[in-house]
């Protein structure tokens, strides 16, 4: 067995999150039970949104977790990796768009 610095048993061990701060732990959960409840998004539209999310800012518990959640939801291999190409697009996109900050400051120095 190799070691990691993501130990996959650690993601069993995220319901004992609270065990140094009992209060802020249960308001947190309370929290994420009711985003993930059925709501004007199915449960499975929002379990591809968090594993699209769990990409982007690259968890991967929350990768397990969620590519485990939605194919349990009933989504599709390709559904799923159709949401992560929808959170890579928007990623590179977010990257691009900042070459416009670049650009103004070139013209800036240039001119």
């Amino acid at each position: 067995m190799s070691n990691t610095y993501y130990n996959p048993e650690d993601l069993k061990k995220f319901g004992k999150i609270g065990e140094f701060s009992p209060n802020l732990a249960e308001k947190f959960f309370s929290y994420y039970g009711e985003v993930f409840a059925e709501g004007e998004l199915t449960a499975r539209e929002k379990s591809l949104i968090a594993l699209a999310v769990a990409h982007t800012v690259q968890c991967p518990y929350c990768i397990d977790a969620y590519t485990v959640d939605s194919l349990e939801k009933g989504s599709t291999e390709g559904q799923m990796m159709e949401a992560i190409h929808v959170a890579a697009a928007i990623r590179g996109g977010a990257s691009l768009v900042h070459g416009v900050q670049m650009m103004n400051k070139v013209k800036e120095i240039v001119m």
